[in-house]
C-alpha cells in the first residue's frame, strides 16, 4: 500500500498531462518531431489512465493500478473494434473521441504499455522518495 499518495500532487500531474496531450492532437504539435506527434498522444492518454486510477485508489499498489491501467486501456481499444450506432454517436462528440478513440491500431496498444509504465514508474519513485522523508 502506499498511504504516502497525495490526490492533489497528482491531480496537478494528471492535469498537466492532459494538457500535454491535447497539444499533441493540436496544430501545435505540426512542429514536434514526427515520433513524438504520432504517438505521444495515446501514451498519455495511458498515463491518465494511471493517474486517475492513483487518485481514486491512493491507497492501491502501484503494480495493481498498472494492470488496472492497461486492462482499461487495452478495453477501451478493443472497443474500437465495435460499431455500435448508439457508440459511434458517441465517438463522433469531441470528448467520446478523445476518451474512446476512433479506430484501432496495434501501435495504440504498445503507446498504453509505455503510458503506464511512464506513470507507474513516477508513481514508484515518488511513494518511496515519501516514504524515506515521513
Amino acid at each position: 500500500m502506499n498511504p504516502d499518495r497525495k490526490r492533489v500532487p497528482y491531480g496537478l500531474v494528471a492535469a498537466a498531462v492532459i494538457v500535454t496531450g491535447l497539444l499533441s492532437r493540436s496544430s501545435a504539435a505540426e512542429s514536434w518531431p514526427r515520433f513524438l506527434s504520432a504517438y505521444s498522444g495515446d501514451t498519455l492518454w495511458a498515463t491518465t489512465v494511471f493517474l486517475a486510477l492513483a487518485i481514486a485508489l491512493p491507497t492501491m499498489k502501484t503494480s495493481r493500478l498498472a494492470f488496472a491501467a492497461i486492462a482499461i486501456s487495452f478495453t477501451v481499444e478493443a472497443t474500437q473494434l465495435w460499431r455500435a450506432p448508439w457508440l459511434e454517436l458517441i465517438r463522433g462528440t469531441s470528448l467520446g473521441h478523445l476518451l474512446l478513440g476512433a479506430g484501432f491500431k496495434w501501435s495504440d496498444l504498445l503507446c498504453y504499455s509505455a503510458g503506464v509504465l511512464i506513470g507507474a514508474t513516477a508513481d514508484a519513485i515518488a511513494t518511496r522518495k515519501a516514504a524515506r522523508t515521513s
